[in-house]
């Protein structure tokens, strides 16, 4: 049988409700793989054994009791340092807001409570998010459990390495530039960027009130090893909720397509290059849906450099209004990759530059939804390269450069709003690390994505939880 920290999260809820495991078990044995491996990875920043010990407890009695519970009654959860935590930090990863102690949880944290979760541990991230290496200020460099000199991609990098390496069974991440699907890739795990408006964002810190930007294309979402957890995920943090004036309650299986579905192939996105072992990955993912019974075909959607150039313009532009505030909070690395980026990306050059960018993105979002009509699936890598070696990303302009370019294919589903997953379907030769691909779909077609998603982690999906990699 396996190890409690091995089993998927949907296996866990279940052994517990069929009172063949206790809450109290679960909760120690994953402290006990925390105490383990977290020494060597650094991506839980803050254990919260006492207080998850004290709620499986509570979880168990409720059980033995006969009261009704949720989906996820007495399954640990890990949650990213930039989403709220009743009573805790939301540090964004800086030391200027390591007590930024926030009055009550975020809707998904909120969600997850209610569902019978228990929040086990918090987990690290790049200072303020904006970096796809996580290293952080506050709290140091999370390593990749496949291999510790490379990035364990980011934002949401250490909850990729926690989930990874056995630590948590499901987590909570988010997402404005990939940050969900970055780190998936490079830590060999699943995650759904989930449709704008699907899952409600809030958060207290570092303010109520967002940018555009951040309301336009930034998503709370769920991470997990198996695409059948991620969809469990989403389905307790979705609906709407009266903290985000723009969340949304819609099914979640959308109205029957005509099968068999099509799917775009693109192994090796324009806009730059691609290792050979990316695009073979990806083009064995598109054989397994083929055999799965979908129809695949490689092609290129309208406008995809558009897509990637528009994303830039807009998150850029935004942000400049508080790129001084932020730079005052940030380390040195972080903020001389955000420069560089910066610097690369056209300033937005007043208000009429700034409509004249949101028409452009109506345009692209357009021809994409006419092409999304007849072919409502596009599978392609997650990065078009293996993970980096710790700090490339920041050490150069033409690190920061090629990161960007690198992290391309992530960035059209934040700028349209539309959904993606993240699944790992194979790894590297050389060097041992996994290669994700992503599947996007059409807005809320979440469901379409994620069967996608798990045909080919059926055929293509890595053993994981793994020790790591020393």
């Amino acid at each position: 049988m396996s190890e409690i920290w091995q089993m998927s999260a949907t296996e866990i809820a279940q052994r517990i409700a069929r009172r063949e495991l206790s809450s109290a078990e679960v909760v120690n044995a994953h402290l006990a793989r925390i105490d383990a491996v977290n020494p060597a990875l650094n991506a839980i920043t803050n254990i919260l054994a006492d207080e998850a010990r004290a709620e499986a407890g509570q979880a168990d009695r409720r059980l033995a009791a006969g009261e009704k519970v949720g989906p996820l009654h007495g399954v640990p959860f890990t949650v990213k340092e930039n989403i709220d935590m009743a009573g805790l930090p939301t540090t964004w990863g800086v030391p200027a807001l390591a007590q930024a102690v926030v009055p009550m949880d975020a809707p998904v944290v909120e969600r997850m409570r209610a569902a019978g979760a228990i929040p086990i541990g918090r987990t690290n991230l790049p200072d303020m998010a904006l970096r796809v290496h996580t290293v952080s200020s506050l709290h140091g460099l999370t390593r990749n459990p496949w291999h510790p000199e490379r990035t364990a991609g980011g934002s949401s990098g250490g909850e990729a390495s926690a989930l990874a390496s056995g630590m948590s069974p499901i987590g909570l991440g988010n997402d404005i530039g990939g940050s969900l699907r970055n780190p998936a890739n490079a830590c060999g795990i699943a995650s759904i960027r989930p449709s704008a408006g699907r899952v409600p964002d809030a958060g207290f810190v570092p303010t109520q009130e967002h940018l555009l930007a951040v309301q336009l294309m930034n998503v709370q979402g769920p991470m997990a090893r198996r695409i059948a957890d991620v969809r469990l995920g989403l389905r307790v943090l979705m609906g709407a909720h009266p903290r985000d004036p723009w969340s949304i309650d819609a099914p979640f299986e959308g109205p029957p397509l005509a099968r068999p579905l099509r799917v775009t192939v693109l192994a090796e996105p324009p806009g730059g290059s691609t290792h050979p072992a990316v695009a073979t990955t990806v083009r064995r993912a598109a054989q397994a849906l083929a055999d799965a019974g979908y129809v695949v075909e490689e092609a290129s959607p309208p406008r995809y450099e558009d897509a990637i150039s528009c994303w830039a313009r807009l998150i850029m532009g935004d942000f400049a209004s508080v790129l001084e505030p932020l730079s005052q909070m940030m380390g040195a690395d972080a903020l001389a990759f955000l420069n560089v980026a910066n610097q690369a990306v056209p300033p937005l050059a007043g208000a009429a530059a700034f409509s004249n960018l949101m028409v452009e993105r109506d345009g692209v979002a357009r021809a994409w939804s006419t092409f999304m009509a007849e072919r409502p699936l596009l599978l392609s890598p997650t990065w078009t390269q293996l993970p980096f070696a710790h700090g490339f990303d920041s050490a150069t302009p033409e690190g920061t450069a090629a990161t960007m370019e690198m992290m391309r294919p992530v960035v059209p589903a934040n700028l349209m709003g539309l959904p993606s997953a993240c699944v790992p379907a194979g790894r590297d030769e050389a060097t041992g690390l996994p290669i994700g691909v992503l599947v996007m779909g059409p807005r809320l077609r979440e469901d379409l994505c994620l069967e996608a998603a798990e045909a080919i982690e059926a055929r293509l999906g890595l053993k994981t939880p793994i020790d790591p990699v020393r």
